[in-house]
């Protein structure tokens, strides 16, 4: 049977979840798979002819990579590496991985082909479906104290109205007025607290039209104070999402850094505060045991002092701030509405560059076995 001559082989490692690296003789990159380019953050287009050791960058590590590549180019010796540390955008990634000799036709003759299996993904896996239950879990509870506030905030208010009308003394009435006052406060919190009850109104979505107009009201909010820049892959597809929900996303994320560079102006000394919006395709993406072959990721990128390391892994939750006038809420909202479109945010900081990372689905995805 001719048929399975008829498979495109490269349609079979593109769907592979192991990431596979091609280097030829000169120890440049010649191929990356999907999940190569997913794991190193970077096109075929873009890494093609750089030397494979730019992205193979092993901080610290006595190994020396160069010789034991050219070992195998010489003698078809493969090797294996274990828990192996590579360096990607400034974050450490471990990873096994097996570099072995494969022959091809000149002149690419021989080429290098290095099989890589991030160790963290699993414990990523399991650490983000922790979070999504632990963060279900402390909503409903922030919803229910909220509900708990509510009751009894209404009887306070009529009756500091009745109280008031019937002293009808303006000595007391400056008294009165702040308890009314404070009592709407906390309803208005309460409120927050709640969230919206409005389900999502789903249409198709470019993600370039609410960004833009978030980057516009950032804009006038900073009077050109904070440098905004945009990093926008036009090509991405649509998704089905709510507009207005988006917006309130970003919206909040890019106020949140605003403010941020806003309260530490002594953090910048040699530079202006910057606000990069960037676009994205991010391959293999899983949420909640679902995995997404291909997601669009839109970042939030500033420049300032960054998250504070004590709260970076709780930042979502509900009442967690670093900010002393924060109310801790925002962000949960956003994670909260992110989770209803399928999809999820994530942070990055340290000091000079937080990124703030949204996925949002636009195609089909499968259950992860």
């Amino acid at each position: 049977m001719d048929q399975p001559n008829l498979i495109d082989y490269r349609l079979l490692v593109d769907n592979m979840t192991t990431a596979i690296l091609l280097a030829d003789r000169d120890l440049n990159v010649f191929y990356l798979n999907s999940a190569c380019e997913a794991l190193f953050d970077v096109s075929l287009l873009r890494a093609s002819g750089q030397p494979v050791l730019n992205l193979l960058h092993m901080p610290n590590d006595e190994f020396n990579t160069q010789d034991a590549l050219r070992n195998t180019l010489s003698t078809g010796q493969p090797y294996t590496r274990r828990e192996a540390t590579i360096s990607v955008n400034f974050k450490d990634i471990h990873v096994d991985y097996t570099v072995s000799a494969l022959n091809y036709d000149k002149p690419y003759h021989p080429l290098l082909i290095i099989e890589l299996n991030p160790r963290d993904r699993m414990l990523k896996i399991s650490k983000e479906e922790n979070f999504i239950q632990q963060h279900q879990v402390a909503r409903q509870l922030i919803r229910g104290v909220a509900h708990e506030i509510k009751n009894p905030l209404a009887g306070i208010r009529g009756a500091t109205q009745l109280l008031a009308r019937s002293l009808n003394d303006p000595e007391y009435a400056e008294f009165t007025d702040i308890i009314i006052s404070e009592v709407d406060r906390l309803r208005n919190l309460a409120d927050t607290m709640l969230g919206s009850r409005q389900l999502p109104s789903y249409q198709a979505v470019n993600v370039h039209e609410p960004l833009e107009r978030v980057r516009s009201l950032i804009a006038n909010q900073t009077k050109k104070r904070v440098q905004l820049i945009r990093d926008y892959d036009l090509s991405l597809p649509d998704v089905l999402a709510d507009r207005d929900q988006l917006i309130q996303v970003m919206l909040n994320i890019s106020v949140n850094a605003v403010q941020a560079m806003n309260e530490n102006k002594d953090f910048f000394v040699d530079e202006q505060p910057q606000l990069i919006l960037r676009t994205r395709i991010q391959r293999l993406v899983t949420i909640n045991g679902v995995i997404h072959r291909s997601m669009v990721r839109i970042d939030i990128e500033d420049n300032g002092p960054g998250v504070p390391e004590d709260i970076i892994e709780s930042v979502f939750y509900p009442l967690v701030t670093g900010r002393a006038k924060g109310t801790g809420l925002g962000l949960s909202i956003a994670q909260n509405i992110m989770h209803q479109h399928q999809g999820m945010i994530e942070c990055q900081s340290v000091p000079g560059k937080t990124i703030f990372s949204l996925y949002l689905p636009w195609e089909a995805s499968h259950v992860a076995k």
